[in-house]
């Protein structure tokens, strides 16, 4: 057997040779060289870094710690830009200016157009107070320093055109100073709001009002929209908007009161117009027919009172035998006087209550209720007796009468429009809220007939016989009212309410002036205006 043998052959020494380490030797010592250099650059490093910490901790530690504690991001909001009022037609009512979210200081400035002829109905917007801030209850939340709507519009559909705020991170220096924009959060706009409001009929009416005290209403019968809403004297909504002071402070201080909305606010005696209600409730109660008369004789006794018509009390002259037609058409006191005392006070007081009268509309404007009196509040509040007196003043809308303009113009078209009760509509309504009164056919047309004569010649709005717009005759419908002021110019308010056409009304009209004297004569030709300023537009 042939035996192998393995041999590993390995690298020759001599004894004594020290050639072959050589090479092992020099490259430790290379190694050792590198790993010193390295060691000797890391220890400077912990020492170079270590200076660094001292001198930042603590010999410069206070001031970089302050400086640290004032340099920061603020959060800057960015107001919405609120929406747009705008009326039926669409055209800009109330409009925010783009904020420019480059600047400093974010505003959204908010522009009124004809400030003067919208305020009291349009409103203003101001810096929300604590009240505000407290009872907010919309989405998005006003913030100190947030503007909010004070009144009108402006107040009532605060949170649909509030808008979503923006967010804005900036970087600001030790003393507070800008520096830079870090981050931006778009606002997003308020909702617009498109009121049924005519603001170029707007426009005209406060024209023909605006150096007297006056309240004057205008709307379409058929779906209660308010075509025109004006109040004078008037303010300007934009030195709310501009913080104008001083003329802020001279509105408050104002006797005439030009932030009062006499539309909706204001409580004054009807006088006659009041007399479409009272014949309602002397024919619906059975107290009066079509074919009832009553003998005008110039005055009539109550007690130790005697109660005068105007007609006598005027000219001297007495009108015979009235009917219910008209006593509307000639707006004879005397035939009121009778019906109310054949109805009773608190069977009138029933309608009033169905026409809406005595309360509120809830058209979601600041607004007053007016007062109704019956036999139970004269002894409650007054402590006194219901006289055949009181009953008399109350037949035609005088004593202790207090209407608003806006509900005497509602009750206006319920006769205009067949006998529906709209409730005011602020914004643009293809159909009404209207709701059908216990009125039969038969009243609505006598009382509608009256009004149609009361226009017509031989009637009391004499301003409104033949009326033309343009080259078109229209009949117009209407009642004149003169109440008693007590004021102390001892001047009578002026009323007038009107609806045309006739047949088909598509407008209606309430004028009151206070302290104007007769309706006929000062409340009329503003109606004729109004009228004549619609039609001939739409010709």
């Amino acid at each position: 057997m042939t035996q192998i043998n393995l041999m590993i052959k390995l690298p020759y020494f001599q004894k004594g040779d020290s050639k072959g380490l050589h090479f092992f030797r020099s490259n430790n010592q290379s190694v050792k060289n590198v790993f010193f250099i390295y060691i000797t650059i890391i220890f400077l490093f912990l020492i170079i870094l270590f200076i660094r910490l001292f001198q930042l901790t603590i010999v410069k530690g206070s001031y970089y710690r302050t400086l640290s504690e004032q340099n920061r991001l603020r959060e800057i909001t960015i107001e919405a830009p609120r929406g747009e009022i705008v009326d039926r037609k669409g055209f800009v009512i109330a409009q925010n200016l783009k904020p420019d979210i480059n600047q400093k200081l974010i505003i959204s400035k908010r522009v009124y157009q004809s400030p003067e002829a919208v305020a009291p109905f349009i409103g203003y917007r101001q810096i929300a107070d604590v009240n505000d801030l407290k009872n907010d209850t919309c989405q998005y939340k006003l913030q100190l320093g947030s503007r909010a709507g004070k009144k009108g519009i402006e107040k009532l559909f605060d949170c649909e055109l509030r808008g979503r705020p923006g967010k804005k991170l900036v970087e600001v220096d030790a003393q507070g100073r800008y520096l830079k924009t870090v981050d931006v959060l778009p606002p997003i706009q308020g909702d617009k709001i498109q009121l049924a409001l005519d603001f170029e009929l707007q426009k005209k009416t406060y024209e023909l009002v605006k150096d007297v005290k006056a309240a004057i209403i205008v709307t379409n019968p058929k779906t209660g929209e308010i075509l025109t809403s004006v109040s004078s004297p008037s303010f300007n909504s934009q030195d709310f908007e501009d913080n104008s002071s001083n003329n802020i402070q001279s509105y408050l201080t104002d006797k005439n009161n030009p932030l009062f909305n006499r539309v909706t606010e204001g409580t004054y005696p009807p006088g006659s117009i009041f007399k479409l209600v009272v014949a309602t409730a002397g024919l619906e109660e059975k107290a009066i027919d079509e074919k009832t008369k009553i003998e005008d004789k110039g005055s009539i006794k109550a007690g130790a009172a005697t109660f005068g018509n105007w007609y006598f009390l005027q000219y001297g002259k007495v009108e015979g035998m009235v009917d219910v037609v008209k006593a509307i058409r000639r707006s004879n006191d005397i035939f009121f006087y009778k019906v109310g005392e054949k109805t009773g006070v608190e069977k009138i007081k029933k309608w009033t209550d169905i026409f809406g009268l005595g309360k509120r509309t809830e058209i979601g404007l600041d607004e007053a209720e007016g007062m109704i009196p019956s036999t139970f509040w004269k002894k409650e509040v007054l402590k006194e007796n219901w006289y055949l007196g009181d009953t008399y003043n109350l037949s035609i809308g005088q004593g202790y009468v207090g209407t608003t303009p806006l509900q005497m113009a509602l009750v206006a078209d319920v006769f205009a429009n067949g006998g529906y009760l709209c409730k005011p509509q602020l914004l643009k309504q293809n159909v009404g809220a209207c709701k059908k009164l216990p009125i039969s056919k038969k009243t609505i047309d006598l009382i509608r007939e009256g009004m149609k004569q009361a226009c017509s010649t031989g009637g009391t709005g004499w301003p409104l016989f033949d009326f033309v717009a343009g080259k078109t005759k229209i009949q117009v419908a209407c009642k004149t009212g003169t109440a008693e002021s007590h004021a102390a110019s001892g001047m009578p308010h002026a009323w007038i309410t009107a609806f045309a056409p006739y047949e088909n009304p598509e407008i209606s009209v309430t004028v009151l002036i206070e302290e104007g004297g007769q309706g006929s004569d000062v409340a009329g030709p503003i109606a004729k205006e109004i009228l004549k300023a619609y039609f001939e537009r739409s010709q």
